[in-house]
């Protein structure tokens, strides 16, 4: 073997032995990297993701008034539509009120007639009564003339009855809003004849919404009514951050209260991880400066390290 080829297998060897020294170094390197995350990682999960639960199966909900006449007739008027804003006590809906007045007539035609046979029967009584204490009026008559007083009183009283509900009745001509809101899913029609209890539209009281946020049941453990939450809205994005917090959890789960509820006695159950869904009110001032709609979608971060506000 002569000089050259002495140096050429020395200088591999010292190639090959500065290559693994280099590997190990990077391997070294690696782990010192991965532990450090893991570290980290588990610093983070343990200071700050441990103490939130979120979910993105939530949806904007309102306690939406429904707009039902209480006496039926025709829609003579109708003044708002779908969108409109409205404020409670505005004038909706205008029934036809010619058969309202007609009972009223007849009401007070009633009463009055009902108001001269009570004083007839009223003076008659007490003339009678005069009389018997002198022995001029026998028992019997002062017997019948008591109950015809009390029978014209009881009358007056169901006429005066009567004449109160045609009053209402009239009243009831004229459907008012019972909430603020927005107008939604008008369905009446002009000259449309309607019934009592007949939908006639929704209102929306924007001014009053919560959301519905669907929890995993593995994650509500530590989640209690009271504690505060972050709700972000995909309508305005990460911009607006809505403040709120807990006010409810339900009392059982979407499959539960379904039309047709799942049937876990078969044969072929197979479980699946439940959602119950979590009442989330907002703080009336975020919805003034930002208002949102029904049925938005929102993420709900909700804050269990804290007590219930």
């Amino acid at each position: 073997m002569t000089k050259n080829e002495a140096a050429t297998i020395e200088s591999k060897a010292f190639d090959v032995s500065a290559a693994h020294a280099k590997r190990r170094y990077l391997f070294k390197v690696l782990a010192f990297v991965v532990g450090i995350s893991a570290v980290s990682f588990g610093a983070y999960y343990y200071f700050f993701l441990s103490h939130y639960v979120s979910t993105d199966n939530a949806y904007v909900s309102a306690e939406v008034a429904q707009v039902t006449p209480s006496i039926g007739g025709t829609v003579k008027e109708i003044r708002f539509n779908d969108t409109d804003i409205v404020k409670e006590g505005d004038v909706l809906v205008v029934i036809d009120d010619i058969d309202a007045k007609l009972a009223l007539a007849n009401a007070d035609a009633q009463l009055a007639k009902a108001q001269v046979e009570l004083e007839h029967t009223k003076l008659d009584y007490e003339r009678r009564v005069a009389l018997a204490k002198s022995g001029s009026v026998s028992g019997e008559e002062l017997s019948n003339s008591s109950n015809a007083f009390k029978t014209a009183q009881a009358i007056y009283n169901i006429d005066l009855v009567a004449k109160e509900k045609a009053v209402v009745d009239l009243n009831r001509t004229v459907v008012k809003a019972p909430v603020d809101g927005i107008v939604a899913k008008r369905q009446v029609q002009l000259g449309q004849r309607v019934q009592p209890g007949t939908p006639l539209m929704s209102i929306v009281p924007v001014h009053k919404l919560h959301v519905d946020a669907n929890f995993k049941e593995v994650q509500l453990e530590h989640v209690k009514v009271g504690q505060p939450v972050r709700v972000i809205s995909d309508f305005y994005d990460k911009a607006v951050v809505y403040q709120g917090k807990v006010a409810g959890i339900a009392g059982g789960t979407g499959a539960a209260f379904a039309v047709l509820p799942a049937q876990n006695a078969t044969g072929n159950w197979i479980k699946v991880v439940q959602r119950l869904p979590v009442r989330i009110q907002l703080d009336p001032e975020d919805l003034k400066k930002n208002p949102l709609k029904v049925g938005l979608s929102m993420f709900v971060e909700i804050d269990i390290s804290k007590p219930k506000t």
